[in-house]
């Protein structure tokens, strides 16, 4: 498969992606910001003000990355799973499909989508964040790199999602009851060093726990868990869901049959 051809239908995908989120801001931007600022305004004025301090930090500030982090991870899961399912239900997917591209462009393209959708309402949240408290970025590199890993990985979710949904009510199922409880209890609003040891132990078992611990020390410097096994998770996971997005395109898995 010519590699210009290719660059170019991500580079397409990638514009279409921007354009549909840009074209319909009113949902996809607008509800994440005023969500995340009740957030702040519940748990971090109403709740935090008795909570006190977390960690060596007021609550605002412990939870803002938290909230950031959420933000990202719901809306690049969000952004793929919708966009490629449209696809599939709309019958364009086929001309993508017969289309000069690999499967791997079309993961690509979508994927990224997922990410620019993800990264955006995050820098957004962040924005909403500062008129609560104040975020000193302790390790820059760490910070976007992990943000930036997460924001893959769920668009990569989002995307086998998509192929196995097979009605609109499909691509809510995940989102609703597996994504959410772990996003709740994956360290967003406490530190897990206040559980029993037992719930602790449970909660190593939570992926996104590593990504929002990780997050939280780029920015803050304090963590519950090692930074080099959060980038070993991140690392291993965009590895393994992008294997199986190209086996089931390869396969037609969700897209054929």
């Amino acid at each position: 498969m010519n590699l210009g051809l290719n660059a170019v239908a991500v580079a397409t995908l990638v514009r279409k992606e921007v354009m549909r989120v840009l074209r319909i801001w009113v949902q996809t931007i607008v509800p994440p910001a005023i969500t995340m600022t009740l957030y702040f305004i519940i748990f971090g004025n109403l709740i935090g003000s008795r909570i006190g301090m977390m960690d060596g930090y007021d609550y605002m500030s412990y939870i803002a990355p938290g909230l950031i982090m959420m933000s990202v991870i719901t809306n690049s899961y969000g952004n793929v799973v919708s966009s490629f399912f449209g696809a599939k239900f709309g019958r364009h997917v086929e001309e993508m499909l017969v289309a000069p591209m690999s499967n791997a462009a079309i993961i690509i393209g979508h994927v990224a989508g997922g990410v620019l959708r993800g990264l955006f309402v995050g820098a957004l949240v962040t924005a909403v964040a500062l008129f609560f408290t104040r975020l000193h970025v302790q390790h820059p590199f760490i910070t976007v790199s992990i943000v930036l890993l997460s924001a893959i990985v769920f668009s990569l979710a989002g995307f086998i999602n998509a192929i196995l949904a097979k009605k609109f009510d499909d691509i809510s199922i995940v989102p609703t009851f597996v994504l959410t409880p772990l996003t709740y209890l994956g360290g967003v609003f406490y530190s897990i060093s206040m559980l029993p040891e037992f719930w602790q132990n449970v909660s190593r078992a939570n992926p996104i726990l590593y990504m929002v611990n990780a997050f939280r020390y780029g920015i803050l410097g304090t963590s519950d868990i090692s930074i080099g096994t959060a980038y070993a998770i991140l690392l291993v996971f965009i590895v393994l869901l992008f294997s199986v997005c190209l086996f089931m395109m390869n396969r037609g898995v969700g897209i054929r049959e």
